[in-house]
């Protein structure tokens, strides 16, 4: 019985690709004028809407949650515990997966385009009773960090995870997804379309690399997540 030849989807390339050139075009548009791009009308409503007033507002374990996602915290679990797990269960194809995605989103898309694009975080709005961002942030708002990252690993583990399994993990990571952009969007620290731009771009990105490695992540999808290392040890 012959083996069924591994492929790569398609479908992964031309979506991925989509969203890539959206992304480049609005960091374009708004690298044009970034002080007043063509979203700014929405970006203030929506900051009108749901930004806090007070660091004592932002505080709350719901928003510092996903503050802390985005930080130290969240690339400890990306950067080290993801990859050295999947190194240990001998799944070492996703771990370069998961790496690569995780250091091409983060650098690649998100801090070079806050270089290239240089846009102002959102200032003081005392007529609002809004101030700027109520947490220390680094150079440049668009894109978001937290939110390329929240697109990053939405892509990311779906593409370790088998077909059979991904359904509620596109569940639980949507849900993730939009409460980062919530969360940035509440603490002033971006505008809303840099939010939806940065999961835009993280997300297309990662897709991206999930195609070009798919064919050995189909290798690995026979292998478990859990307690498999365990039965590697015995086996050998």
């Amino acid at each position: 019985m012959q083996t069924k030849k591994a492929t790569r989807p398609r479908v992964l390339l031309w979506i991925g690709l989509a969203g890539l050139a959206v992304f480049l075009i609005f960091a374009a548009s708004v690298a044009a004028n970034p002080t007043s791009p063509f979203t700014q009308d929405i970006d203030d409503a929506w900051r009108r809407l749901i930004g806090a007033s007070s660091v004592e507002q932002a505080e709350g374990p719901f928003p510092m949650f996903f503050q802390h996602f985005g930080q130290i915290p969240g690339a400890v679990l990306t950067l080290i515990l993801i990859p050295a797990w999947l190194f240990i269960i001998r799944r070492w194809r996703s771990a370069v997966f998961f790496l690569t995605a995780e250091l091409v989103g983060n650098f690649g898309v998100s801090q070079l385009t806050k270089n290239l694009v240089d846009r102002p975080r959102p200032a003081d709005d005392i007529a609002a009773g809004l101030f700027g961002p109520l947490f220390q942030v680094d150079h440049g708002s668009l894109p978001s960090g937290h939110a390329v990252s929240a697109g990053i690993l939405l892509v990311a583990v779906a593409a370790i995870l088998p077909a059979s399994k991904r359904f509620g993990w596109w569940i639980v990571g949507t849900v993730l997804v939009l409460g980062m952009i919530w969360q940035r969007t509440f603490i002033n620290a971006h505008w809303f379309s840099d939010a939806i731009i940065g999961v835009v771009g993280g997300a297309s990105a990662t897709l991206l690399l999930w195609w070009a490695f798919s064919t050995l992540l189909q290798k690995d999808y026979g292998k478990p997540l859990f307690g498999g290392a365990r039965k590697s040890v015995e086996a050998s």
